[in-house]
């Protein structure tokens, strides 16, 4: 059977109790495509309902969407700030937390890596033109399949054996970014003005998060395609490896 990733949602209030959930199909095509089975996953902040989707799922993509609330990362809102959306921060806290107790891979994009860097101890720039004098354009004026800059990716990491290049074209859609690392995590990529383009903890079996967005080049450049596969293969793997537990247990009684 094929791994069972779960995807992280955009949401907007529609009105009284009304909540309209909706996501790219650019992820769930890449995943479906690299040999996972794509889950869009519901909207929850309740404690009981997100462990079981961790017992469920097999592997876990934090998406890209809207600002992250920055209690999160002990911060007040600053100018620039965008919208927030409180029940996807609390879920995507907390699924990750549970996925990553459980050793499930988890692949992060865009706002994806922010969330992670975030739930580890890290901080954000709220708004990168307003707290990052780089000289690079975060936000592309393009189409979303258009590489706009190159990032040059560390040696030896996970990121390096997986997209197999030193310099990377990607796109670019982001105003928010990773600011000061999170304990136990490592960059893996930087753009050409020094800001933090990926990252993953090295300690885990596939954390690996990254802001641009491969969803929409994964077609057209085998570097992002293999980000995909690299992702459901880790997934596959660990759902083998519990497989065989659960056997041995069984076994055992």
């Amino acid at each position: 059977m094929k791994p069972r990733i779960g995807l992280s949602v955009n949401y907007e209030e529609k009105g009284p109790g009304k909540v309209g959930a909706y996501l790219g199909a650019d992820y769930t095509d890449g995943i479906y495509a690299a040999g996972g089975l794509p889950f869009v996953l519901p909207l929850t902040d309740e404690r009981a309902w997100i462990e079981d989707l961790a017992d469920e799922l097999d592997g876990l993509l934090l998406t890209g969407g809207d600002d992250i609330d920055p209690s999160y990362f002990g911060q007040e809102p600053l100018l620039g700030l965008g919208q927030v959306t409180p029940l996807r921060d609390a879920m995507e806290f907390q699924l990750f937390a549970a996925m990553r107790a459980r050793q499930k891979p988890i692949f992060g994009i865009c706002r994806g890596v922010q969330v992670m860097n975030a739930a580890l101890g890290g901080t954000l720039y709220q708004d990168l033109p307003r707290e990052f004098q780089g000289t690079l354009q975060h936000s592309q004026k393009a189409p979303r399949q258009h590489t706009a800059h190159a990032v040059e990716v560390v040696s030896g990491t996970l990121l390096a054996k997986i997209v197999e290049i030193e310099s990377l074209p990607v796109n670019t859609y982001h105003h928010q970014a990773v600011r000061d690392l999170a304990p136990g995590c490592v960059a893996t990529a930087h753009s050409r003005d020094g800001l933090v383009e990926a990252i993953e903890c090295p300690s885990d079996r596939f954390t690996l998060g990254v802001q641009w967005h491969p969803e929409n080049l994964w077609r057209k450049h085998t570097s992002h395609f293999r980000l995909f596969t690299a992702f459901t293969e880790a997934a596959a793997a660990r759902r083998k490896a519990a497989q065989k537990e659960s056997v041995f247990v069984r076994e055992e009684k």
